[in-house]
């Protein structure tokens, strides 16, 4: 199973991009989402993440404020709106899915069941 992520692209900084990530019909029901981020020579990080009711979210140090993340459980797509991009924002992004409800651990990776195949985002200054 994999989920399909798409969005990403080439921006100024201060501009904004909206990534998208749909679940196919077929994944196993998901709870917590998520999105992660991975530059080059770098850990993957935590991005944002989103409890199965879309009540409880979470984001990382270097993004509050900033990025917005939602999802349309009818439609299986969570969503990670990016605003005031930096060029330090530039990295592959993934969106996940995870079987878990547990809120403590959506910031984990290794919460996560299935992965999308990246959306790349580049800030240029």
């Amino acid at each position: 199973v994999q989920l399909q992520a798409s969005g990403g692209g080439s921006v100024q900084t201060g501009g904004s991009l909206r990534l998208i990530c749909v679940e196919p019909t077929d994944t196993p029901t998901s709870y917590n989402m998520g999105w992660f981020r991975q530059a080059p020579g770098q850990e993957r990080e935590f991005v944002a993440g989103i409890s199965w009711s879309g009540v409880r979210t979470a984001y990382g140090d270097s993004v509050k404020g900033r990025f917005t993340i939602s999802r349309d459980g009818a439609r299986n797509t969570v969503y990670l709106q990016m605003d005031s991009l930096k060029p330090e924002d530039t990295a592959v992004y993934y969106c996940a899915s995870s079987l878990s409800a547990i809120l403590s651990s959506i910031s984990s990776s290794g919460a996560y069941n299935y992965w999308g195949q990246g959306t790349l985002v580049t800030v240029s200054s």
